[in-house]
């Protein structure tokens, strides 16, 4: 895939030899439950919750709760509803909205920021480099795009010179997500960015400080990594990436070996 190497470990061994034990996840309160029947219970991964005095209060996030209305919507009627979305101000810019592109069915959903300008000409996510790289660190753990795999974004319309969405756009676009998810049933989500994580946990999330454990959406593991665009700009930080790339798989793994 041409930059494939650049998600080998120096030393590393290839992803076929992936060690046979991962860092045990810690234990993070999960976000309000969607109906799902396919992911195994998080019980079966995550340790009891241990109390800490010391551990921060953490104010949530503010979260709509999912229009009725959109309880009921299929595909076609939601990715409907998203490109004549007006809940906030993303949509005065935007040349269309993106509501997403992949499996329907996949295992595997990663969420990603919003769209950027090429994604916003295109009606497509993940289309400019940033998406050439997401293909690669797709590939590098044996997935391609489209199979078994859907892709979409915390907010489906672009926001101005491509910034981060604020809160309340968030929380205008999480609806959608909220459906697509809830459509979708995945085993598990790997959130790619602050942004994406946020919107999923309902809480405020440091990257740094969220990789390497399992987090939830409802049943379905969540798995923090970093943004592809953010990586373009720190390529330092692509092997920790991939570090999390291996330990979304040895999790999937381990979720259909319990669904056996």
């Amino acid at each position: 895939m041409g930059l494939a190497p650049l998600w080998r470990l120096r030393g590393a061994e290839p992803v076929d030899d992936l060690p046979a034990e991962v860092p045990a996840p810690e234990p993070v309160a999960p976000a309000p439950a969607v109906p799902t029947s396919r992911p195994a219970p998080l019980a079966d991964f995550m340790p009891p919750p241990v109390a800490s005095a010391a551990a921060p209060v953490v104010a949530p996030v503010p979260r709509p709760v999912p229009s009725g209305d959109l309880a009921g919507l299929g595909w076609e009627e939601l990715e409907a509803r998203i490109r004549a979305c007006d809940a906030c101000a993303l949509c005065k810019r935007r040349k269309q909205a993106v509501p997403g592109v992949g499996d329907r069915q996949a295992d595997w959903l990663f969420v990603g920021e919003g769209p950027g300008a090429d994604e916003d000409e295109r009606g497509e996510p993940f289309v400019g480099q940033a998406g050439r790289l997401l293909d690669n660190m797709l590939a590098s753990i044996g997935l391609r795009r489209g199979s078994d795999v859907y892709i979409g974004n915390a907010v489906k319309c672009r926001p101005p010179n491509n910034r981060t969405p604020e809160t309340d756009e968030l929380a205008a676009c999480f609806p959608y997500l909220a459906r697509q998810i809830a459509l979708i049933q995945p085993r598990l989500i790997v959130a790619l960015g602050r942004p994406a994580a946020q919107a999923l946990l309902n809480q405020e999330v440091r990257i740094a400080a969220a990789r390497g454990k399992l987090f939830a959406y409802g049943e379905i593991p969540v798995v923090v990594t970093y943004h592809p665009a953010y990586l373009l700009r720190n390529l330092a930080d692509k092997a920790k990436a991939w570090e999390d790339l291996c330990f979304a798989r040895a999790t999937m793994k381990r979720l259909k070996a319990d669904a056996v």
